[in-house]
């Protein structure tokens, strides 16, 4: 006897279903990599970076010494430029201490034709931390000149270097050193004392 009833027997899966479950493609490269990149290797990647950052800030750091604030400048391209402009001799300071050390240089030869009067400034920290300003002019009535003599109070003669300087007392109570040979003015002033403003003045070469 027969009759219609449950069967044990499973339905049949197609094959192609099958196939496409037991074929699981690869991983891409890209997940590949992104498996790769975890934080230690990020980090690895980073150092060489960070290393190259701390040398350069520590350079800087080396070269800007706090402790030593003054910026000094090399002032033989201005005086260069100025003698070879001028029409006249532009005698500078030289021979001075390293304890004289220069911090600014400026010149109006920049604007001048070959053979014009030019003005020449150097300015120095002096060892006592003073500042002691060179200024050489083919321009007696130059601006810097004028700044520094007019209305200043002579107080005599002095021998420095061999050369005879005209002392004076400026209306901003410091003391200047001036004197004029072949048309040329040189003055030296600014806050240094005396002793330091007559070292410059005495080191002044044609």
């Amino acid at each position: 006897m027969t009759g219609i009833g449950p069967t044990s027997q499973r339905p049949q899966v197609p094959d192609d279903a099958g196939a496409s479950r037991a074929e699981v493609p690869p991983p891409s490269s890209a997940v590949q990599r992104a498996d790769r990149m975890s934080a230690a290797n990020m980090l690895r990647s980073l150092l060489p970076l960070v290393v190259i950052s701390l040398l350069i800030v520590g350079w800087i750091a080396f070269k800007n010494d706090p402790g030593d604030p003054v910026r000094e400048v090399d002032p033989s391209t201005t005086i260069q430029l100025a003698q070879s402009r001028a029409d006249h001799p532009v005698p500078v300071p030289g021979g001075l201490g390293e304890d004289y050390r220069p911090t600014s240089a400026r010149t109006d030869a920049g604007n001048a034709a070959e053979g014009d009067a030019v003005t020449l400034q150097i300015g120095y920290l002096t060892p006592s931390g003073g500042y002691a300003g060179y200024v050489v002019s083919g321009a007696p009535d130059a601006e810097a000149v004028d700044a520094v003599l007019d209305g200043a109070t002579e107080d005599g003669v002095t021998e420095l270097g061999g050369e005879q300087w005209t002392r004076s007392t400026t209306e901003r109570g410091e003391t200047a050193l001036s004197r004029v040979a072949d048309g040329v003015t040189l003055v030296v002033t600014g806050s240094a004392d005396d002793d330091e403003l007559a070292a410059v003045a005495a080191a002044v070469r044609p």
